[in-house]
């Protein structure tokens, strides 16, 4: 990374990070040498991230092609506003994870549930389920990406708008917000 100053150290934070983003994006490559990326939901889970898919479609033949990936999530955190005398002093806060590693199609029944609890967990926190159906996991596609580098990016802003964009991620509360 070109500004160390940017660089997440802290793997807390970019579990945190990992745990509140709703999306995150799979890059793969194809048989025709194109890369694609593609937005989907995902649970980071034990050091892992999982997914879940269709059992056949673009993004298994990708990863059957290819399995080394790259898997990227971001968290909009401010837009700061330009001013009337100074354009150039809008910009967008956030912080991002990017992360390489190989993805594989989980065959497993009894990983397949633990990374659909995973998802569940996520998007439905206290919510609980009847276990889920044989016929439905059968046909239920999820791959896992075994990481082997994550790097984490952020620009929080300055001097007061740092101490905001600070207070903003402690509160928890909506995100983006405005920033005058």
């Amino acid at each position: 990374m070109r500004k160390a100053n940017k660089r997440i150290t802290e793997f807390s934070l970019l579990v945190e990070l990992l745990h509140r983003c709703h999306v995150g994006r799979l890059g793969t490559v194809g048989r025709d040498g194109w890369p694609m990326v593609k937005p989907l939901n995902f649970a980071w889970h034990e050091g892992r991230i999982y997914f879940h898919c269709a059992p056949e479609g673009e993004k298994l033949d990708e990863i059957r092609h290819e399995e080394r990936v790259c898997f990227e999530a971001d968290l909009p955190i401010a837009y700061v506003k330009g001013a009337p005398d100074n354009p150039c002093r809008a910009e967008y806060l956030y912080r991002s994870v990017i992360i390489r590693g190989r993805a594989r199609l989980v065959t497993e029944a009894a990983e397949k549930v633990l990374a659909l609890d995973a998802l569940m967990k996520k998007y439905e926190p206290g919510a609980s389920f009847a276990p889920y159906r044989e016929e439905k996991l059968a046909i239920t596609g999820i791959v896992r990406i075994d990481v082997e580098e994550m790097v984490g990016k952020e620009e929080l802003g300055k001097g007061e708008i740092r101490e905001k964009t600070l207070a903003l991620l402690a509160g928890g509360g909506p995100l983006p917000v405005v920033l005058e």
